[in-house]
């Protein structure tokens, strides 16, 4: 609620702003003038052209100065013809011609025109011109209703290319992501094996020994080394978890401590033909004993069947054995996945800082941030902006959003004298945009007209008092020269001042370009917060759009 408030001061004080600034200025050149002028015809219709003439005879070192721009309203000049000038003795004929039209129906007034020789002025006299409609036969041609306004679609930006992008990486880091963590891939021959349970894994290391040629080769000690550790290995997962480590001696002590203990259910017989065998064994890996290739071939027998012999034996495994292995195998599992969730967000964390820092070394770490925050000035900046021509005759320029049409209700001595036409834009208590144009009456016959340059000066003055009149101080103001892409000339006047708002002061900054002839005041007033680079950007790109409308030049 407070912030709507602030919100509704804030619009208030700027349209009283607006609105003074046209009261300080209007009531300084109230004055009106008579003009002669001829034309080729007072009767046209709607849209057909008139051609206006000035005549004027005059010596030859007199200077003449014709009237430029829109100063015939209400009749819009179309074209400014080149001057027609005859020389006969020491004279002059000049011939000015412009081409003029209307397009709505009724009764105009086209009024007096200033003309300057010598340095003196002249006012030709004001004709009036009446507009008809085009006839239309209504039993020949149909007529239709006005058709409804349609909404326009904004112009659509390379915002999709952006996506584009960006879902093309993350495609590429998901599939990366999915081929080497969460895939299931095929497993080797190796982890195959490691998946049998220990019976079978022992069984199949007999096998791939049957296929070995150590025995043909008289490689015993390869041969034997493989025979006792496929047995080793299987009692060190069901019986005696050191039964790699320990020598021969130790490992058949356990056993017959197992067998007494009543642990496991082996005999003294089969506890000693497998000590044969892992003895015979230790002889060949280590005093190079070569025995016979039958024997060797009977203790592999002997080793396969005391593996039979030693599963036979081992007991069946309790339910809180069972119990206790699916929680391994859970636990397994669930960390298994963790890891890969882990991985996962380490992948997402550095995509993230990587399309950070690469956006950050193109466009600044302060731009990334803030259109990520989402702040309204990146986002006046980075929109899409629209071109358009406001007021009559014609200011064209580039905005952030389109302006609306703002009348400010004047006085009705006022109104009946001067036409103003504003339009606006205000971004939340931190840009604003006003363009207003004011038509003037030509001053009264015998009446000097201001220069150009002071209605100028006279306009920005009362700007820059309205705004002290609203609470602005520190107004510091410089004025400068500004001048148009297509050419027309005006004023710009730049500064800084304190804007006053509910908690105190804010620093803002304003641009005032105004524009002037004899009858038509057009200025473009721009304020914004001071020390915000996008809106430094938004006011360089808006002034770099300005154009008048040639044919007001």
């Amino acid at each position: 609620m407070n912030y709507e408030l602030r919100t509704m001061n804030y619009e208030l004080k700027q349209s009283k702003v607006f609105r003074l600034s046209f009261f300080f200025f209007l009531f300084s050149f109230f004055s009106f003038s008579q003009v002669t002028t001829s034309i080729d015809s007072t009767s046209i219709q709607i849209g057909a052209q008139i051609t206006y003439k000035i005549q004027i005879e005059t010596d030859t070192v007199n200077s003449v100065i014709f009237p430029e721009g829109q100063s015939f309203l209400p009749l819009e000049m179309i074209e400014s013809y080149k001057t027609d000038t005859t020389k006969f003795d020491a004279k002059y004929k000049l011939i000015k011609k412009y081409g003029l039209t209307q397009f709505d129906s009724g009764r105009y007034v086209i009024p007096k025109q200033k003309v300057i020789i010598a340095g003196k002025p002249f006012i030709t006299d004001s004709l009036l011109v009446e507009v008809a409609e085009v006839a239309i036969d209504t039993t020949k041609q149909q007529l239709f209703d006005i058709k409804p306004m349609l909404e326009v679609d904004r112009p659509s930006s390379d915002w999709w290319k952006y996506f584009l992008l960006t879902l093309l990486l993350l495609a590429i880091a998901g599939f990366l992501v999915y081929w080497f963590v969460w895939r299931k891939k095929p497993l080797t021959e190796e982890e195959q094996i490691a998946m049998l349970p220990p019976y079978d894994r022992a069984k199949l290391a007999l096998k791939k020994l049957d296929d070995s040629a150590y025995l043909e080769k008289s490689e015993y000690k390869s041969y034997y080394s493989e025979l006792t550790l496929a047995i080793r290995k299987y009692l060190d997962e069901k019986v005696y978890s050191q039964a790699l480590e320990s020598t021969t001696d130790q490992l058949i002590d356990r056993l017959n401590i197992l067998t007494d203990g009543n642990q496991i259910d082996l005999s003294k017989e089969d506890i000693k033909k497998l000590e044969s065998v892992l003895k015979r064994a230790d002889l060949v890996k280590f005093a190079k004993s070569a025995p016979d290739i039958e024997l060797a071939k009977l203790d592999r027998t002997v080793i396969d069947q005391e593996l039979d012999i030693v599963k036979e034996a081992l007991p069946e495994p309790s339910e809180e054995d069972l119990r206790k292995n699916q929680e391994y195998l859970e636990y397994r599992s669930k960390k298994e996945k963790r890891e890969k969730i882990w991985i996962t967000a380490a992948v997402a964390v550095f995509m993230l800082g990587l399309t950070f820092g690469l956006f950050s070394y193109k466009y600044g770490v302060n731009y990334v941030i803030d259109s990520i925050t989402g702040k309204d000035t990146v986002a006046l900046l980075k929109g899409n902006w629209v071109n358009s021509d406001y007021g009559f005759p014609p200011i064209s320029i580039s905005t952030p959003e389109v302006l609306k049409r703002d009348n400010p209700p004047l006085p009705d001595d006022i109104t009946e004298k001067v036409k103003i036409s504003a339009f606006t834009y205000e971004l939340d208590q931190q840009f604003s945009i006003v363009i207003r144009t004011v038509q003037l009456p030509i001053p009264a016959q015998g009446q000097e007209a201001p220069k150009a340059e002071d209605y100028i000066l006279k306009a920005v003055e009362d700007n820059l008092k309205s705004l002290e009149a609203q609470g602005a101080t520190n107004i510091i103001s410089n004025k400068d020269k500004f001048i148009t892409p297509n050419g027309a000339e005006g004023l710009k006047t730049s500064g800084t001042l304190n804007m006053s708002v509910d908690k105190g002061f804010v620093a803002n900054q304003f641009v005032l370009l105004s524009f002037a002839n004899e009858s038509v005041i057009q200025q473009i007033v721009i304020n914004y917060l001071k020390d915000d680079v996008y809106l430094d950007q938004v006011v360089e790109r808006i002034l770099a759009s300005v154009e008048l409308n040639p044919k007001t030049e």
